[in-house]
């Protein structure tokens, strides 16, 4: 086992309310643990039309100096670290085209999906409260797959963010159906190193086995809030120590990134 990670994809900035840190200290971070890729994911705005503004995101209007920093700093540390710009975004129909149209004007590099919600946090639900509905696990495992089908997204973060309490048979049959149609995508699925440092309910290893048999290909995914997320060298070990017990199909880096 390698003593760290090599490349990054999921790491936020201040802009969406809930983490800390000049992106300056992150870069010189990842650079000290040897980082080689960091790739900047910020939760993607939301063009709401009703007034509603988001907690936990940046602003339509934030998103053109997101980016234009990322590429400044991007440019200042080009001899000793690659850097990408893009968003961590779900899939709302309602709301893709324009997240989409902006993304292309802004000339971004990527999209990871990170279900949050099944509508916007202004509808919800949330999808990590823990519910016994098994419509909710359905209707998240049909979002996440319709909004793969795009091709806009490079990897699905926190695959087992949804905590469903149900029967266990419903639970493996809807993430199997989940796993299988994104390893006929070749979509890799993400292990989520906050998750691990946080104890959240994710991780679970009820989920892994189920990759584990489809042969889902799978990124490790530091989800960095502040900077010192990004030399978490002890919760990294434990998800590669997940990813080891089932014998999963770690991959490094993302293709063409």
């Amino acid at each position: 086992m390698r003593d760290f990670l090599t490349a990054n994809y999921h790491t936020h900035t201040v802009r969406c309310r809930h983490a800390y840190d000049p992106e300056r200290e992150y870069i010189e971070t990842a650079i000290k643990m040897g980082i080689k890729k960091l790739g900047f994911s910020d939760h993607i705005p939301c063009p709401f039309t009703d007034g509603y503004v988001s907690g936990i995101r940046m602003t339509m209007e934030q998103a053109p100096e997101y980016v234009a920093t990322i590429r400044t700093l991007a440019d200042e540390y080009k001899d000793d670290i690659k850097i990408f710009v893009g968003f961590e975004a779900e899939y709302i129909p309602a709301f893709h085209e324009k997240q989409m149209a902006m993304f292309r004007k802004l000339g971004c590099d990527y999209l990871i999906m990170g279900q949050h919600f099944l509508n916007s946090e202004e509808t919800g639900p949330y999808t990590g409260t823990p519910t016994e509905d098994e419509s909710r696990i359905r209707e998240y495992a049909d979002s996440v797959i319709e909004g793969m089908k795009t091709g806009h997204f490079k990897y699905l973060a926190h695959p087992d963010l949804i905590n469903y309490q149900g029967p266990d048979s419903v639970y493996d049959w809807e993430m199997t159906r989940l796993c299988k149609a994104l390893k006929e995508m070749d979509i890799p699925l993400e292990i989520n190193i906050l998750g691990i440092s946080e104890n959240k309910h994710y991780p679970t290893e009820k989920f892994w086995r189920i990759p584990a048999e489809i042969g889902n290909k799978v990124i490790l995914g530091l989800d960095a809030h502040c900077a010192k997320q990004l030399a978490n060298v002890e919760c990294y070990k434990k998800a590669v120590e997940l990813a080891d017990k089932y014998n999963l199909n770690l991959i490094d880096e993302l293709p063409g990134m």
